[in-house]
């Protein structure tokens, strides 16, 4: 296999990119999830937009945690 091959984005495996889309899936089910339970929350004390919000970039981080933990080996 000569370089060109090996650093052709064509030829990865279909388990590299199943990994991909578990970790883009991942981190967007964890911003999504926290986003909404942040906007949950500040619904029932009127401050819906600003929880949901946090709720959000605490949604990335946790999603980041969370592919980390899964694909630190790798």
């Amino acid at each position: 296999m000569s370089h060109a091959d090996a650093c052709n984005p064509m030829t990865e495996t279909p388990r590299a990119r199943a990994e991909a889309a578990t970790a883009g899936f991942q981190l967007l089910g964890a911003i999504i999830a926290c986003a909404a339970a942040g906007f949950g929350l500040g619904s029932l004390v009127g401050i819906a937009v600003p929880l949901g919000l946090a709720g959000l970039f605490v949604g990335l981080i946790v999603g980041f945690a969370l592919v980390y933990a899964r694909f630190r080996r790798i």
